[in-house]
């Protein structure tokens, strides 16, 4: 078992980390030397560098130049601040935004204001109704062709949805179309709808069967059951620019496009999302992040949760150089504002 570090070293390794992530150049014994908590001569950190890059912690990349931090570097930084910040940090969770329209600008924009915030990349997801119930389902009438579906979970999450009907609906047919849904679907989770449950109905609503299969089509496309279709938000792309190291034409190129094709990054956020023990934040460092045009990036992401199962991931991807207190800092104010948006709307 490789021994821990002790205090001066890991000083050292966060001035060395701190002063490369502020400069992006090989940070040398002398600039270390000027930080004033760490009180040792130079000679002594040169000693305590040399060990940092023996054990795996620093890189030298250049015979005369200075140090930076490797991926093994990173990883123990950031633990330390999450260490650190655990009883400070609360995940995003339990808010609970009603319209889905106002959901999406609302996701939408919480991707602009952390790309904004941080300077780096910022993706969010929709998020997922795994494991709530339906509470009821309202059909209301728009015009003779067209109803709008309003679906509750149990946990009073509203999604709604515009359904066009082939025939003429009047309002005693939409009342028995409502009690026939509302009976057969009240505290059915969202998951166990099947093909048998919705031909079961269809047959039940005799001649009305279409708008049943309809309104069933409408509830699943709501409560966005398949995650094939998870949909994210992503901004900021063009801050990789602002970094040296993932500006060059074939980095740059690899990155923008992996945000705008956005498959890898849902895979992710997906594989992510069915991980129950996954609920707090997250960081990969480098090649932790399974995707190749990430290899000299940071990523962070945290889960926000509306309750009743429904949750969704945000993230932050950045040069591994990255600030990541002002990241996790960032996560937690978007949570306080988060927090205050859903009780303004409420």
């Amino acid at each position: 078992m490789e021994p821990e570090l002790d205090e001066r070293k890991k000083k050292i390794l966060r001035a060395i980390i701190k002063t490369y992530m502020e400069t992006g150049e090989p940070v040398g014994s002398r600039t270390i030397s000027k930080y004033a908590d760490l009180n040792v001569s130079s000679a002594t950190i040169r000693n305590e560098m040399s060990d940092l890059t023996d054990m795996g912690y620093i890189l030298q990349p250049h015979t005369s130049a200075g140090r930076i931090p490797s991926d093994k570097g990173y990883r123990l930084y950031v633990d330390e601040i999450l260490k650190q910040k655990e009883e400070e940090i609360a995940e995003i969770q339990k808010m609970m935004i009603e319209k889905s329209d106002k959901l999406d600008k609302v996701l939408k924009r919480v991707a602009k204001v952390l790309a904004a915030n941080t300077n780096y990349a910022a993706v969010v997801s929709v998020p997922q109704y795994k494991g709530s119930k339906l509470k009821f389902i309202q059909l209301s009438r728009v015009n003779e062709h067209q109803l709008v579906a309003v679906v509750v979970n149990d946990d009073n999450v509203i999604r709604n949805q515009i359904i066009e009907t082939s025939e003429a609906l009047d309002d005693e047919i939409l009342l028995k179309l409502n009690l026939l849904l509302n009976t057969s679907l009240n505290g059915v989770p969202i998951q166990d709808i099947n093909l048998g449950m919705i031909a079961r109905l269809k047959e039940q609503a005799g001649h009305h069967s279409g708008v049943v299969a309809d309104v069933l089509d409408a509830v699943a496309a709501t409560i966005k059951v398949d995650d094939d279709d998870l949909e994210i938000y992503t901004s900021g792309a063009t801050n990789f620019f602002r970094y040296p190291e993932l500006a060059d034409k074939e980095s740059a190129s690899g990155l923008i496009s992996t945000f705008e094709e956005k498959k890898e990054l849902a895979d992710i956020i997906k594989e992510q999302m069915a991980d129950p023990e996954n609920t707090g934040l997250t960081v990969y460092i480098g090649d932790e992040m399974p995707i190749r045009t990430m290899k000299d990036c940071s990523v962070v992401t945290a889960t926000y949760e509306l309750g009743g199962g429904v949750h969704g991931t945000i993230g932050i991807v950045g040069p591994k150089r990255m600030d990541y207190e002002n990241v996790v800092d960032s996560l937690k104010a978007l949570k306080i504002q988060l927090d205050n948006l859903v009780k303004n709307k409420t």
